[in-house]
């Protein structure tokens, strides 16, 4: 399952670890996984556990607990809408709603273009800067109003492949 080149990648992030704790070394593979393949397939998951020594579920653990592992293929740009309460005290659920809605898909859809995955997203850690969101698990935007979700959407449909 893993390539020459993915394993060398596992390699070097095992190396930064004493030998007896290369489990630490989970999340940054997981993150190759889904860097090379667009997101973390059960197989996947197998083949992290078999290379790192660790139970299969352990993996999985960490995949289904993190929100920026994709389980399954997500559009090109993902956007991530914090949903947690502080948020949602500043308009969280209603930026959610709105991009959803212009985008006609439910929350955890991708568009039918394969453009756009939106998803509700736990604490994004800038509760001051409600509502906020990250683009492709990298890019945090704060203040996002309708306005400002309107004209994200359109530079990014207007630049995708």
């Amino acid at each position: 399952m893993l390539s020459e080149q993915t394993a060398a990648r596992f390699a070097r992030e095992v190396a930064k670890y004493p030998a007896d704790q290369k489990q630490s070394a989970v999340m940054a593979c997981l993150s190759i996984v889904q860097q090379e393949q667009g997101f973390v397939s059960a197989d996947a998951e197998r083949a992290v556990a078999a290379y790192l020594g660790m139970a299969p579920i352990a993996v999985h653990e960490v995949t289904t607990f993190y929100n920026m592992y994709n389980q399954q293929p997500v559009g090109q740009f993902k956007l991530n809408v914090c949903t947690n309460l502080p948020c949602q005290l500043r308009d969280g659920q209603t930026a959610l709603d709105h991009v959803c809605g212009r985008l006609g898909v439910e929350p955890y859809g991708t568009t039918a273009d394969g453009v756009f995955t939106v998803q509700p997203s736990e604490c994004l850690g800038a509760c001051a800067d409600a509502p906020v969101l990250l683009v492709n698990d990298r890019q945090m935007l704060s203040f996002m109003s309708e306005a400002r979700l309107d004209e994200l959407l359109d530079t990014l449909k207007a630049s995708a492949k």
